[in-house]
């Protein structure tokens, strides 16, 4: 496979059925999250899935507007995808929603 350009916090639309249990399923819009050096050289990528389940007294989750919509980033459901997986971009992140995002993944799962 030839590996495709892909940019750290793009969103794109992905498939991402089969799950099992409580993953989000179905073709929904993720933001990508792995940093472009890995996103340049694997034929992976780390992503958050977008829902319009919107929970706002959730910690885990950062709301945003993606393609006109009112959406969650749901950080609790990160994930590493095959890029045949990704459709096309249809947005991303602002910068200071890239940067609450990285906080947030930061406080998650860092220390």
């Amino acid at each position: 496979m030839v590996s495709r350009a892909v940019g750290r916090y793009g969103i794109y639309l992905a498939n991402l059925d089969p799950t099992v249990g409580s993953e989000i399923a179905k073709t929904r819009p993720v933001v990508v999250v792995s940093q472009d050096d890995m996103n340049r050289f694997l034929d992976t990528v780390v992503v958050c899935p977008l829902t319009t389940r919107l929970h706002p007294r959730w910690r885990s989750r950062i709301q945003i507007s993606c393609a006109g919509r009112k959406a969650e980033i749901a950080v609790d459901q990160v994930r590493t995808l095959s890029k045949d997986r990704l459709g096309r971009r249809l947005d991303v992140l602002d910068p200071a929603t890239a940067g609450d995002l990285r906080r947030l993944i930061t406080e998650m799962y860092g220390e």
